[in-house]
């Protein structure tokens, strides 16, 4: 059952559709991550939810609680939503204690002092920050104060947890032991999460499932694996993961790689779908692409163009008739040197129109 629905949501800036009909559904519990480049609407979706930005048109709702409806005229104020919210900015007052940040909401709220004290002291214990509830928040590294932020929200009990870029801030380190952190609160207070990232590994990472947006419309919503594994356009291919593209040029029957005199293998044929067009795109993984021998069936040849060690992989560059793509190979796995001429073999292979 859902949780958390929007239904035709849409949000202008004057003559900019900044979301554009947005519909979907997000399960109680569930950790639903919105994915895009900069000003692709996930921010300003993620806000309308909050209640900081009002609707253009559709309708929000929580359960069967509705929040927001310019239709109807209604709208819910942020404070009435029991939402947690956090930023990438800590947003913590540094003239209070560890104690006091995460109980400021509940003394706006005017609870009993009891609940207060409970509500507090539970969070903290959550967030592993009970030992230094008395301190300053100055004195924390941006882990800690990312963590005081996470136990002010914790507070108040959410219906539902909204991260606004909440680890951006944080050294790679710190970001990883975070996601795990979150992902663990999650699953002991049962809120639904609505995530904001550009971090693809966060994403990956907490998420059942994945929004990917462009421009306001949603290009595709899946899991992590199916984002990735099955993408459902030439946009989300190249958004989700390393990708490769190769301009292909069709003509008098045959496929070319753009700058290339030999035609494509048979088993690089263009699917029948694409076969009208002139021009492809051949897309693929760099880490689904392998080395082989020059009398390999369904290889390419190129040249090998540069070499790095990464650490666990080699990243190699390689020059395909006018053309480069990258291909990642284990450390330890035997691959050409910078110069060679070399063949490579896609193992799963994608195409797409070349307008797309």
């Amino acid at each position: 059952m859902s949780h958390i629905r929007l239904v035709n949501v849409t949000k202008k800036f004057g003559e900019v559709t900044a979301v554009n009909a947005l519909s979907l559904e997000i399960g109680k519990g569930e950790c639903f991550s919105m994915l895009g480049p900069s000003g692709c609407g996930k921010t300003t979706t993620l806000r309308m939810v909050a209640g900081f930005e009002d609707l253009s048109d559709g309708e929000i709702y929580v359960g069967d609680r509705l929040l927001s409806s310019p239709e109807r005229n209604y709208y819910l104020p942020p404070e009435k939503r029991n939402f947690g919210m956090v930023f990438q900015a800590f947003a913590i007052w540094p003239h209070l204690s560890v104690y006091e940040n995460v109980a400021f909401p509940l003394r706006i709220r005017k609870l009993p002092a009891a609940e207060i004290e409970k509500r507090t002291n539970d969070a903290l214990r959550s967030t592993n920050l009970l030992q230094v509830a008395a301190d300053s928040p100055a004195n924390l590294s941006g882990g800690g104060k990312q963590r005081v932020a996470l136990a002010r929200a914790l507070a108040i009990n959410p219906d539902v947890m909204l991260l606004d870029e909440p680890l951006s801030s944080l050294d790679p380190h710190l970001r990883e032991e975070m996601r795990f952190e979150i992902k663990d609160l999650q699953r002991k207070y049962g809120f639904s999460i609505i995530y904001v990232t550009h971090d693809q590994a966060e994403a990956m990472a907490l998420s059942d499932r994945i929004l990917v947006m462009k421009s306001g419309v949603v290009q595709q919503i899946d899991t992590p694996l199916n984002v990735y594994t099955n993408p459902a356009n030439k946009f989300v291919f190249s958004f989700i993961g390393l990708s490769n593209f190769l301009d292909i040029v069709c003509t008098d029957g045959k496929a070319f790689v753009r700058g290339s005199n030999a035609p494509l293998p048979e088993n690089l044929t263009p699917p029948e779908d694409k076969r009208g067009k002139k021009a492809l795109s051949l897309a693929s993984r760099p880490s689904e692409i392998d080395f082989v021998s020059e009398n390999t069936s369904g290889a390419l040849r190129g040249v090998v163009n540069r070499k790095a060690f990464l650490g666990e992989i080699i990243d190699y560059q390689i020059k395909i008739g006018e053309q480069e793509i990258r291909v990642q190979k284990g450390r330890r796995a035997p691959g050409p040197e910078p110069g060679e001429a070399c063949s490579v073999r896609m193992l799963r292979p994608f195409w797409y129109a070349g307008e797309e």
